[in-house]
């Protein structure tokens, strides 16, 4: 049977001629409320029209509401003509979107004046290429500028509205709040302020331009690097290549570790930043050079977490962070086509400082069967490996000395790493504990008028015993 979607519009006599005739004709038609002023005004138009309030009562929350809104109306034209009344503009209601998913053969009748509903600001306010978007369909960032945020018809609707757009563009912003036909210039903050809300209240977001934005996204960040690359730009930026980069890009990653041993939040943000900054610069070379897009890293980012942690997104278990570390490295040999031992082994990058990359050879080889069996076996290794390094420094070949030196590291890693200890923060602390300990033996020193460059190895082991004690 047909089903006509009917706007009401959000004043009184803004129903269509089509849509009154349609509804006075209907062998069955339905109201959505006649709660609201332009609700009201229908029921007493049309008095046997059948409001659906009780619906709002026995659903859990705005979507489901639209969802049995819906199914009364499919479910009624199963045996008669239906016509469905809804406040504003069936384009702009969510029940009306749910009814023609399921039945694009209805018919749809906008009884929204033109002069009266946010789209005439549209055009003017908001410009050509904008995003229209439900407040109830808000679950994240707006990210697209100019839009429209219409069913802002509650205070506490536009409240939610009010916090996503805080975090994204700043209390202080400047939009527009769309009422019964009348545009206000307000700051994000004030969104809910007021009690003039109903089916006709709208926000819209200009697109700001970069020069006045207080908050950005990853793609300002691109578009940023653009402009700095770009032939007016800046003469640095346009100088710089993939490779120029890459000290920077290991600096201010130590920079950012050096913030987080510090506990220090305002370092870590803005250090974070500067680190987010070399991989946009990183992108944009890839763009440029026709590589690839920042749209494809993130892309691949997101798909790879969700490949990878197929124990949350797929059937896998995993109990433990072990376990769950393990299920990563399964499926990544799997995505990179790693078909041996060595194919995985050989992945460990080789620009790795050299006792990151012991540590994480030892660990993956560990998956093989081929490591210690426990620490205590390591430790054994570690011990003959300095005899035989002590073999070679009595026989004065350094080429076969430094390959024992190598394999004395090479198991000292594995005795840590067995021991359940990170090398690379072992090694760190005693350096800075030797560091401390340099520092306070020296204090001695010059307290008793002496110099350490000038003292024999005994009087300097004599200050740095006494500096331990401390």
């Amino acid at each position: 049977m047909k089903i006509i979607l009917a706007g009401a519009g959000i004043k009184r006599g803004d129903m269509s001629m089509a849509a009154y005739e349609a509804v006075k004709n209907s062998d069955k038609a339905f109201l959505r409320t006649a709660l609201s002023d332009t609700g009201r005004w229908i029921k007493e138009v049309f008095p046997d029209i059948e409001p659906l309030d009780y619906i709002y009562e026995k659903s859990r929350n705005f979507d489901t509401l639209s969802k049995n809104l819906a199914k009364t109306v499919l479910d009624a034209a199963k045996t008669s003509d239906v016509v469905y009344v809804v406040d504003g503009s069936p384009f702009c209601d969510r029940s009306c979107a749910e009814i023609l998913k399921k039945r694009k053969d209805a018919v749809v009748f906008d009884g929204v004046s033109k002069g009266e509903s946010f789209i005439s600001f549209l055009p003017e306010l908001a410009g050509a290429g904008f995003a229209a978007l439900s407040a109830y369909d808000l679950s994240g960032k707006i990210g697209f500028t100019p839009c429209v945020i219409y069913d802002a018809d509650n205070a506490f609707i536009a409240g939610k509205v009010k916090i996503l757009l805080s975090d994204e563009f700043g209390d202080e912003a400047e939009i527009y709040k769309i009422h019964a036909g009348r545009a206000e210039k307000i700051k994000v903050y004030e969104a809910d302020r007021g009690d003039e809300f109903d089916y006709s209240t709208a926000f819209i977001v200009p697109k700001t331009e970069l020069t006045r934005k207080k908050r950005f996204r990853f793609d300002d960040l691109i578009d940023i690097l653009d402009i700095l690359r770009s032939e007016n730009g800046c003469p640095w930026d346009k100088a710089q290549t993939k490779e120029s980069v890459r000290k920077d890009l290991i600096e201010e990653t130590y920079e950012l570790v050096d913030a987080i041993e510090k506990g220090d939040d305002d370092a870590i943000c803005e250090e974070a930043g500067d680190v987010i900054l070399q991989a946009a610069f990183q992108c944009v070379f890839g763009k440029e050079r026709l590589a690839f897009t920042p749209t494809d890293v993130i892309s691949g980012i997101c798909s790879k977490l969700i490949s990878r942690h197929t124990h949350v997104f797929g059937d896998d278990v995993a109990k433990d962070a072990a376990s769950a570390l393990s299920l990563w490295a399964d499926n990544k040999q799997k995505e990179k086509g790693m078909k041996t031992g060595a194919d995985y082994l050989y992945s460990v990058p080789s620009c790795f400082p050299a006792l990151i990359r012991a540590e994480k050879v030892g660990n993956r080889a560990r998956k093989y069967n081929m490591d210690f069996a426990g620490a205590n076996d390591a430790l054994s290794k570690l011990v003959e490996e300095i005899n035989e390094a002590k073999r070679e420094l009595e026989s004065g070949d350094k080429r076969k000395l430094e390959e024992e030196c190598g394999d004395i590291l090479f198991a000292a890693t594995s005795f840590i790493r067995l021991c359940g200890v990170e090398n690379e923060l072992a090694l760190k602390a005693s350096t800075e504990k030797f560091l401390k300990r340099f520092k306070k033996a020296e204090e001695l020193a010059i307290k008793d008028g002496k110099n350490l460059k000038e003292l024999s190895a005994e009087e300097v082991n004599g200050y740095y015993d006494a500096a331990k004690k401390d």
